[in-house]
């Protein structure tokens, strides 16, 4: 199998958002929106206020929620986080790493932090 068909195959498993819905979720609080984009496309494009950033490298070990390196935020399997990528691909494979742990309502953004900035929506440099 190729990464296309696995990609394909993961992201039937997840209910992806669409970026003005995750807007939404996160300004009332429904959804944990963390941007695991590196460093120098932080940089170059800006941050979604609010969003917390871990990078790919550290996502399992942050956000598991009985680990002894998680983040405040990361209380339960139940928790609904949307992963945000540059584009919206590693986002999707990220999510469904989420799902082997338990966290059964980890997704992704479509399109990524691209579809984000394009949508118009707020972006902090």
């Amino acid at each position: 199998m190729g990464i296309d068909e696995w990609l394909e195959r993961v992201r039937e498993g997840l209910d992806r958002v669409e970026a003005t819905e995750a807007h939404e979720a996160a300004r009332t609080g429904g959804v944990l929106l963390v941007d695991i984009r590196y460093a120098a496309l932080r940089d170059r494009d800006g941050l979604i206020p609010g969003a917390l950033v871990i990078e790919r490298n550290e996502l399992e070990w942050r956000l598991d929620p009985r680990g002894s390196h998680r983040v405040p935020e990361a209380t339960s399997h139940d928790l609904r986080v949307v992963i945000i990528c540059n584009e919206g691909y590693a986002s999707s494979l990220a999510a469904a790493s989420l799902h082997q742990l338990g966290l059964h309502r980890a997704t992704d953004l479509v399109g990524g932090f691209q579809a984000w900035r394009t949508a118009g929506l707020p972006v902090v440099p």
